[in-house]
């Protein structure tokens, strides 16, 4: 296993962020072209993290980089439980959870009566009070799904001790503070990626200038979504 000893952690860190980014690459995961976003903006690189979650051993390795920041510098553990949200975050948190020999949970997408979405440890799942969570999911671009875990573990008395995700796209963000209670906890992520996106049309985004066919990726993605520079946002 792991372990990041504080005299190495620059170099480890930097080992660790360009071997996530060659499993990123070799599985195809890492794409190039030109792809319309959730946000409605467009890109010219795209991340599709199940590319690399398919594989059990790349995901077995990078859970391991993740598990080790559940232990001290001796070994020891600092967690009694990993959570991570629906959908990647399930495969992350039960393997991360397996290979420290702890439990492993996930909160589910649930919308209130009010028609608010919020996220919810359902199926039985706990967290005792007190108990030191390490959360992790795969992508971090808005933070949104992690910000929506953060009063799910702490309405249970959680102590979220990190949050650690495989890929940073969001511009560096190092925290995140929970909308119920203002605590700021820290982000740690693998890999920091840096991709601009751009608005949709051909004098700001250059894929549409050129006319490449724009894509729509994601578990809505169904393929070229229109031609280039027409997309509807979505």
């Amino acid at each position: 296993m792991t372990t990041i000893k504080p005299g190495l952690e620059v170099a480890v860190r930097a080992t660790i962020a360009a071997r996530t980014e060659a499993l990123f690459r070799s599985s195809g995961a890492f794409r190039e072209g030109h792809f319309l976003l959730k946000s409605g903006r467009h890109g010219d690189a795209y991340v599709e993290k199940f590319q690399v979650l398919q594989d059990p051993a790349a995901t077995s390795e990078l859970c391991g980089f993740v598990a080790a920041e559940g232990r001290g510098t001796g070994g020891e553990l600092t967690v009694d439980l990993v959570a991570g949200p629906t959908t990647g975050g399930i495969i992350l948190a039960f393997e991360t959870g397996r290979q420290l020999g702890r439990r492993a949970i996930f909160a589910e997408e649930v919308r209130a009566d009010d028609g608010t979405l919020h996220r919810e440890f359902r199926r039985g799942f706990r967290i005792e009070p007190g108990e030191r969570v390490l959360l992790v999911d795969d992508i971090l671009t808005t933070g949104g799904s992690l910000l929506a875990m953060l009063p799910a573990v702490e309405a249970m008395g959680g102590e979220i001790i990190e949050c650690v995700v495989l890929v940073d796209r969001s511009g560096g963000r190092s925290t995140l503070t929970s909308p119920s209670t203002g605590r700021v906890y820290p982000v740690r992520a693998l890999w920091q990626l840096d991709l601009p996106t751009y608005e949709a049309g051909p004098e700001t985004c250059r894929r549409c200038a050129d006319g490449t066919p724009l894509y729509a990726p994601g578990s809505t993605g169904t393929g070229v979504a229109g031609t280039a520079g027409t997309a509807s946002a979505g």
